[in-house]
């Protein structure tokens, strides 16, 4: 077929190793260059000759609606880092594909709606009360809150997944995960990759890291079948037992294998991706008093010191607001990976059948036809008219299109009830004014985020 299609423009780099470089040490930076250098679409090569591997980033956002939403069938999850995942965190519904995907999300989709994930609530307020109490028992007066939400949103998804078995769970994970993390990522972006089975020390490390996470996971499953359904345990591991097999549904249900895949997956996603959101949403006001402040008044105004509840999300709009602006200048995913099935056109320029392509929430966020002074802190940017007003893939951190994250929610109020309780009883002042910052699985802060903490009197 004939087309008009411009060739992608390349961001150039060293004549023998590509961008591999600048990708390596800064490949947020090196997005973001590429845009400003190139435009919306743009081609980077990476790797010595004979071993080069070659990505499109695409920047707008009516670019990523595309490889996301209305040619999603197109993109698929097919690239050697999605394959890297799935080897070391299993076949769960955040790397899983046709009619493995279709069916885990049937399953795991109606323990997600709102009214569901609403029901948790009480549960992440626990948590958040356990960590401020220890607070207060200690006198601490300044907290590094990368390392604290981290914990405190690993500690609130094991809860809400495990019930009272979060400390079986929460040691291994805080100490396995980020060897597997490393190992996907290494592994994932390198051209070539020797096989996992050579007795390297990287190789031997993370295989004893996969062993330990899916030998956890498996104990409290068997351990959970054992005690039967008659406990009255509403955790999430209990409902995802229970999901699908009725007569008549069509449906068949986890088996063990499946299971531990989806909690693994769960657990990634869900403590990594929020403990990232509330970690930045809590520096960025450490760093903005003025916006503090309008939190604290908010807060004062609408709950009077009690502990805040699904049904306040709605009751807090400023927030919201805060939350989604922090989400905005540091989203959990700063880049999103896919492979063509067929050549595309894309802002008019040809995509290749067979190429990997990347669509960047971190450069999107910050593009200026979006996003007046992108860099400034400035939550009135989510207004209802303002988010009207602009396009729908300007502003993704959970994605979007049919592989948009199924715990959004779960995200969103987690995030808003942590950060109401932690602001009703502390100001935050920041004393690390610039956290340095990296890309693995998640956005990854690469030194602490100390603020002080202020205990609060109303």
């Amino acid at each position: 077929m004939a087309t008009t299609a411009q060739t992608v423009p390349e961001l150039t780099g060293m004549p023998l190793l590509g961008s591999l470089l600048d990708l390596k040490n800064d490949s947020l930076g090196t997005f973001l260059k590429a845009r400003r250098d190139l435009g919306d679409v743009v081609r980077i090569t990476a790797g010595p000759p004979g071993m080069r591997g070659t990505i499109h980033c695409v920047f707008s956002a009516e670019g990523a609606q595309q490889v996301l939403a209305t040619q999603a069938a197109n993109f698929r999850k097919d690239n050697n880092f999605y394959e890297e995942l799935r080897v070391s965190f299993g076949n769960g519904l955040l790397t899983s594909q046709d009619d493995d995907y279709l069916r885990q999300r049937r399953l795991v989709q109606p323990l997600f709606t709102r009214r569901s994930v609403d029901t948790y609530a009480t549960a992440i307020a626990a948590e958040v009360d356990r960590m401020t109490g220890a607070w207060r028992a200690e006198g601490r007066e300044t907290a590094d809150v990368v390392h604290e939400m981290g914990r405190l949103a690993l500690r609130a998804v094991a809860r809400i997944l495990f019930g009272t078995d979060v400390d079986a769970a929460v040691g291994i994970v805080e100490r396995c995960f980020p060897v597997l993390a490393g190992y996907v990522t290494k592994r994932g972006y390198a051209p070539r990759n020797i096989p996992r089975e050579w007795p390297t020390p990287g190789n031997r490390k993370a295989a004893a890291a996969h062993e330990e996470l899916y030998a956890v996971c498996d104990r409290v499953i068997a351990d959970r079948r054992a005690a039967g359904a008659g406990d009255g345990e509403r955790d999430l591991l209990t409902l995802l037992m229970g999901a699908g097999g009725e007569e008549g549904s069509g449906v068949e249900g986890f088996d063990a294998t499946e299971l531990r895949e989806q909690v693994l997956v769960f657990m990634l996603a869900g403590h990594e991706t929020t403990a990232t959101s509330l970690a930045f949403a809590l520096h960025l006001l450490g760093r903005h008093p003025e916006v503090q402040q309008r939190v604290h008044e908010e807060l004062d105004e609408v709950l009077k010191g009690r502990t805040p509840g699904a049904d306040d999300l709605d009751a807090l709009p400023y927030l919201g607001r805060v939350l989604k602006e922090a989400m905005r200048l540091f989203p959990a995913a700063p880049a999103i990976g896919r492979r063509a099935v067929e050549a595309t056109e894309i802002d008019g320029y040809l995509i290749p059948a067979g190429a990997d392509v990347i669509v960047a929430p971190w450069v999107t966020h910050r593009h200026p036809r979006y996003w007046d002074d992108p860099e400034r802190f400035d939550p009135d940017r989510f207004t209802p008219e303002a988010e009207a007003a602009r396009p729908r893939y300007a502003w993704f951190p959970f994605g979007g299109g049919p592989r948009a994250c199924v715990g959004q929610h779960f995200s969103m109020l987690e995030s808003v009830i942590a950060l109401a309780m932690i602001l009703q009883s502390y100001e935050l002042e920041a004393i690390d004014t610039e956290v340095p910052l990296g890309s693995a699985i998640t956005l990854q802060a690469l030194g602490p985020a100390r603020c002080r903490l202020k205990p609060r009197t109303r």
